[in-house]
């Protein structure tokens, strides 16, 4: 089964005007989903005891259920039965729609965090009403949760693809070429840029695949798929550890299956494997 989370979570739709009920807490310990561990899952507000949040905001609604997002307190402890959890380790225990509105909640939860004073006049920013986003009533300034594009490519060359090694992957996992857009630059500027820096390559026939918001913190990830033109390999030791061909047929470990990176292999394996389409 592919995990690949390309769309909203199933049943959650985003709105600030919430529901009446006891809402779903999706708060955030140190960047951690705070969790009710038995049975394991998202706290109502209810049963969260004293759970201490910062800030908070609404999310939505999961089938119909209000959402809330926000900060819990961390100079104090979490009540028991609650745990503060990783995301990347919560996949596989987590439903996958619960899962899915957690993402987001990190990525709004990172925005109330980092964004309670004004960058220009270093007053308290105050949640606006009818929009996303917190506004400084002195400079009459509105900010909103930022979205940092980031260009993920899978580079194939007939039966062999190039798979990429950070230093913080788990031993042996090998992912693909990434990097931030830089301001000015086009998406696919930036994708022949990092391929080249990165491993020394030049590409061609550079195609757009599909995109997945990665809360970590706040990223939107846009997948390409590009062939190799030519080159010698070369590893840019500062951004990577190891760069290789990989035969199709003898794939290293690969990112996980709720990745973008792990989908745009996913489909060049299944395509290649296919063969050529016949009419």
């Amino acid at each position: 089964m592919r995990y690949f989370l390309d769309e909203p979570p199933a049943g959650f739709r985003a709105t600030l005007d919430l529901p009446q009920g006891d809402p779903l807490v999706f708060a955030f310990h140190r960047d951690n989903l705070v969790v009710r561990t038995a049975p394991l899952g998202v706290p109502a507000r209810s049963a969260a005891g004293d759970l201490r949040l910062t800030r908070e905001a609404p999310l939505g609604t999961l089938d119909g259920r209000p959402c809330i997002v926000g900060v819990a307190a961390t100079d104090h402890p979490l009540p028991e039965g609650l745990a503060a959890k990783s995301l990347r380790r919560l996949f596989g225990e987590l439903d996958l729609p619960v899962l899915g509105v957690a993402a987001i909640a990190a990525q709004h939860a990172h925005f109330l965090l980092t964004h309670q004073r004004c960058g220009e006049c270093g007053r308290p920013l105050e949640p606006k009403l009818g929009e996303r986003c917190v506004r400084c009533s002195a400079c009459e300034r509105d900010v909103y949760p930022p979205v940092a594009p980031c260009v993920i490519v899978l580079v194939h060359d007939g039966p062999r693809i190039l798979l990429t090694r950070q230093p913080r992957f788990p031993p042996g996992m090998y992912g693909l070429v990434a990097g931030f857009v830089e301001p000015g630059e086009s998406l696919e500027a930036c994708a022949h840029r990092e391929i080249l820096e990165e491993v020394g390559l030049e590409v061609t026939d550079l195609r757009y695949v599909a995109s997945q918001p990665w809360p970590f913190p706040s990223q939107l990830m846009v997948g390409m798929t590009a062939r190799y033109l030519r080159g010698e390999l070369t590893v840019d030791t500062s951004e990577l550890e190891d760069a290789r061909w990989f035969e199709v047929g003898a794939l290293p470990a690969m990112p996980p299956p709720f990745s973008i990176a792990r989908h745009l292999i996913d489909l060049y394996v299944e395509a290649f494997e296919a063969g050529p389409t016949r009419d």
